[in-house]
C-alpha cells in the first residue's frame, strides 16, 4: 500500500499544476497570460504586418550566423610572465635570501577563424604571442591543442594550426570594395561568451596613424567589439570575411577596428608558406604633405609623401628619387599619405619592377624601382641627442631663430635658440636642428642663410629642410 500511495503522489501533483502551465482557470477558462497565435496561443501578435524588408534583413543575419559560426573558433592561451620585483629582491646578492624572481601564469581569451579544412586558423598576433600553450574550441565544443605556425607583430596577424580534418573553412571576401554604411557582422568570444554575434555598419575605411600597429589600414565599425573579440572575423551580409577584429577605443562606444582581409591575405599566406613575412624596401624617409608644404611645392592638393632623405645605395637612390620629391602614386595607386606609401611598398613584390610617380619642380616624373627585401635594409643609427639646456644669446632673425655655422660635412646652420611664439616655433623647429636648405637651395653658412631670409622679407613663405639627428624634415613657414 505504501508503495502505491507514493507512486500516485507525483501523478496527482502534475494534475493539479496543469492549469497553471496552460495559462487558464478551469472554472471560467480565462487566461492568466496571453500567448501568441504564432505559437500555441490564441492572442494576435501586436504587430501583424511586419515589412518584408525587415523580415528579409532578419533572415539574412540569422543565415550569416548559421553559416559562418561553425568556422569561428575560441582561443585560450596560457603565458608565463616574470613578476617585476624591487631592486633589492632582484639583486644577485639578495637572491640567496629571497630566491630568484618569480613568474606568474596569465590566461587570456581570443577568437579566430578557420581558413582551411585541415586546421589552419587566422587570429591576431597579440592573442598568441608568448603563449606557452594554446587551446582551440570549435563550435561543436571539441577542444584541440594548437601550435603557432607564424606571427607578424607589425601587422598583428598570426596563424595557428590544429590537428584536425574536414573542418568548415570561412570564405574570404574583398575588403577593397567596402563602402561606408554597409552592414558589418562580428562573431567572436567577447569576455569569454562563446559565439557572440553583433551587428553594425562600416563606419569608415582606411583608418591609419592610430598608433596601434606599424602597418595600419583599419576598417572602423560600430558592430560591438569587446575584449575577447580579437582575431575573430568581421563579415559582410554574404557571410564573407572582410576583416580581422583587432582593437577598440577604450574611452568610446561603437568604435572598433578590423584589419582588412585583403591586407591580411599576403601576410598569412607567407606565414603558412615560410613562417615569416618579407616586405619591400625603398630606402627613403618621408613625411606628410601639409597645406603649407603643398603650396610651397606647387601641389594642388596636400597629398602624397614628401621625401626628406634618400639612403645612399638604396633602391630609391638607384632609381633616381631625390630629396624634395613628392611621391604621389605607386604601382598605379594614388598615395594619400606616408603610411599609405609604407603599406604599398611593403606589399609590393620584392625584386620586381614597380612604378613610382613623383612631383618634382612643378611636373610629374615617373620612375621604375626594383624594391629590395626590408630584412636587408641598413639599420638606422641611434639619433643624436640635442642639448635642450643650451642657450645662446644673439639677435633672432625674422623666423625667430638664432643660428651659427654648422660643424658638419654638409654645411648649413645650427639652430642655437628658437624664440617662443615665433614662426619657427609654431612650425616645430627645435634647438639643435641644422638648416641645410631654404626654398630647396643649399645654404652653406650663416651668410647665405641670412641673405635668403632677408630677401624673402615679411609676409613671404619659405620651405626649410632641417637635419635632426639622423632624420631630415621639411617645414613650411610664413614670415610675419
Amino acid at each position: 500500500m505504501n508503495l502505491r500511495r507514493h507512486s500516485m503522489l507525483p501523478i496527482l501533483t502534475l494534475t493539479l499544476m496543469l492549469p497553471l502551465f496552460t495559462g487558464c482557470d478551469k472554472k471560467n477558462e480565462n487566461p492568466i497570460f496571453l500567448e501568441s497565435s504564432r505559437t500555441v496561443g490564441r492572442a494576435e501578435a501586436p504587430v501583424q504586418n511586419v515589412p518584408n524588408d525587415i523580415l528579409s534583413t532578419q533572415r539574412a543575419f540569422s543565415n550569416v550566423s548559421k553559416k559562418v559560426t561553425p568556422s569561428v573558433v575560441n582561443i585560450s592561451t596560457v603565458s608565463r610572465k616574470k613578476i617585476i620585483q624591487p631592486f633589492f629582491e632582484t639583486n644577485p646578492f639578495f637572491e640567496d635570501f629571497f630566491g630568484a624572481p618569480q613568474a606568474r601564469r596569465d590566461k587570456s581569451l581570443g577568437s579566430g577563424f578557420l581558413i582551411s579544412n585541415d586546421g589552419f586558423i587566422v587570429t591576431n598576433d597579440h592573442v598568441v604571442r608568448d603563449a606557452e600553450s594554446i587551446q582551440v574550441k570549435l563550435s561543436n565544443d571539441k577542444v584541440y591543442d594548437a601550435k603557432v605556425v607564424g606571427g607578424d607583430q607589425k601587422s598583428d596577424i598570426a596563424v595557428i594550426k590544429i590537428d584536425a580534418k574536414d573542418l568548415p573553412a570561412a570564405v574570404l571576401g574583398d575588403s577593397d570594395k567596402l563602402e561606408v554604411g554597409q552592414w558589418a557582422v562580428a562573431i567572436g568570444n567577447p569576455f569569454g561568451l562563446d559565439r557572440t554575434m553583433t551587428v553594425g555598419v562600416i563606419s569608415a575605411t582606411g583608418r591609419s596613424n592610430m598608433g596601434i600597429e606599424t602597418y595600419e589600414n583599419f576598417i572602423q565599425t560600430d558592430a560591438s567589439i569587446n575584449p575577447g573579440n580579437s582575431g575573430g572575423p568581421l563579415l559582410n551580409i554574404y557571410g564573407e570575411v572582410i576583416g580581422i577584429n583587432t582593437a577598440i577605443v577604450a574611452a568610446g562606444q561603437g568604435i572598433g577596428f578590423a584589419i582588412p582581409v585583403n591586407m591580411a591575405k599576403p601576410v598569412f599566406s607567407q606565414l603558412i608558406q615560410k613562417g615569416s613575412v618579407s616586405r619591400g624596401y625603398m630606402g627613403v624617409t618621408i613625411q606628410p604633405v601639409t597645406e603649407d608644404l603643398a603650396l610651397s611645392f606647387g601641389l594642388k592638393q596636400a597629398k602624397g609623401a614628401l621625401v626628406n632623405d634618400v639612403v645612399k645605395g638604396s633602391p630609391a637612390d638607384k632609381a633616381g628619387i631625390r630629396q624634395g620629391d613628392v611621391i604621389i602614386s605607386f604601382n598605379g595607386k594614388e598615395i594619400k599619405d606616408p603610411s599609405h606609401l609604407q603599406r604599398a611598398v611593403a606589399e609590393a613584390e620584392i625584386g620586381k619592377s614597380s612604378k613610382a610617380t613623383l612631383f618634382r619642380e612643378g611636373r610629374e616624373v615617373e620612375l621604375t624601382i626594383a624594391l629590395a627585401n626590408a630584412d636587408t635594409a641598413p639599420k638606422q643609427r641611434q639619433k643624436q641627442r640635442n642639448d635642450a639646456n643650451r642657450y645662446d644669446e644673439g639677435e633672432a632673425d625674422l623666423l625667430g631663430l638664432i643660428v651659427e655655422d654648422a660643424a658638419t660635412d654638409i654645411g648649413g646652420v645650427t639652430v642655437t635658440n628658437v624664440l617662443p611664439d615665433s614662426p619657427a616655433a609654431e612650425a616645430g623647429i627645435k634647438r639643435g636642428d641644422v638648416v641645410v636648405s631654404v626654398n630647396r637651395k643649399r645654404v652653406a653658412n650663416t651668410s647665405m642663410y641670412n641673405r635668403v631670409i632677408q630677401q624673402t622679407g615679411r609676409g613671404g613663405s619659405l620651405t626649410i629642410l632641417v637635419r635632426r639627428g639622423e632624420s631630415s624634415i621639411y617645414f613650411a613657414l610664413r614670415i610675419k
